[in-house]
């Protein structure tokens, strides 16, 4: 959160907004589901009460909506009949990612629907994109991390030893999908507590069920010591690097997106962003000399970030 600013971060606003009070519900776009007998009218006055008396009290305050629902109107200006939230959380993201990982093969993944899935918000309603949260790192789940390397975490992080085909392929993933959500995936962009430098154990807060432990209710920040010598640093590294990029070119400020590659064979995504000209290979084997993509003006590209700078 920046200086200064206040955070009003409503929680599961769905049930709050809709009469069924079901966090099961499903939602199709349509603007029927939004407007119709199923509205609860006062809570969405309540809401935009609460986003008027902040945003005219306390006018730095940033107020940020955790909507699966993808209301309409959820992060206009309440003067302009909105709800008021400066941003919503693009909850679509992180579980696109889980699920990926989850059920298929790296050469199975489809570019265009990843393209879509972090793409598809209104135009004006800003977005906070993110991987994963707790959401994903809770006891029974796994982070993107563990996912991708799974046990080798434990016996071959260390930068000491040559680096297995499993930790090169989860760390290389690991950057390419935090700095593909970073630049496509919203105007804002959120990291959770360890997700910067590839935490890899799970959270699970003290419940009768573990005896009310609090093992796991943590997040092992001295694995990023230098003495370590383990390779997450690497991954924190790239991390200050890619928010760093971002702050020198300001590619979350900007509402246009050129794409101009989504290669289903080559597994290439290529766009365009603030000047910013992003590449991406997916596939699980090619890599690609002299690969023709769309561009600006004939010259010199600098490189100010890649997946293997950290290494």
């Amino acid at each position: 959160m920046a200086s200064g600013s206040t955070r009003l971060y409503p929680h599961a606003l769905p049930p709050q907004r809709y009469l069924s009070r079901s966090t099961a519900m499903s939602f199709s776009g349509g603007y029927s589901e939004y407007f119709g007998m199923q509205v609860d009218e006062e809570s969405i006055i309540h809401l935009m009460l609460s986003n008027h008396i902040l945003h005219t009290l306390y006018p730095d305050c940033i107020t940020i909506a955790e909507d699966v629902s993808g209301m309409p109107g959820l992060c206009k200006s309440v003067k302009n009949g909105g709800l008021g939230f400066d941003y919503r959380l693009n909850m679509a993201v992180p579980d696109k990612w889980i699920q990926i990982l989850k059920e298929l093969k790296d050469e199975e993944w489809d570019m265009g629907n990843i393209v879509y899935t972090l793409t598809n918000r209104r135009k004006g309603e800003d977005c906070i994109c993110y991987a994963e949260s707790h959401d994903q790192a809770l006891v029974g789940d796994k982070t993107l991390a563990f996912w991708l390397m799974d046990k080798e975490m434990y016996t071959n992080m260390s930068s000491l030893i040559p680096m297995t085909p499993v930790i090169d392929r989860g760390i290389q993933l690991h950057k390419m999908i935090r700095l593909l959500t970073h630049a496509l995936g919203g105007e804002g962009y959120l990291n959770f507590m360890g997700n910067e430098f590839g935490h890899p154990e799970w959270l699970d807060f003290p419940r009768i069920g573990n005896c009310e432990s609090y093992k796991y209710a943590r997040r092992q920040y001295n694995l990023l010591d230098p003495d370590n010598n383990l390779r997450y640093t690497q991954l924190y590294a790239f991390d200050r690097d890619m928010n760093l990029t971002e702050d020198k070119y300001g590619w979350l400020a900007s509402q246009k997106v050129l794409m101009t590659t989504v290669d289903e064979k080559d597994k290439v995504i290529v766009f365009e962003r603030a000047n910013v000209m992003f590449v991406f290979n997916f596939h699980p084997s090619n890599s690609y000399s002299d690969y023709r993509i769309a561009a600006g003006p004939n010259g010199k590209y600098p490189l100010p970030l890649g997946s293997l700078s950290t290494l």
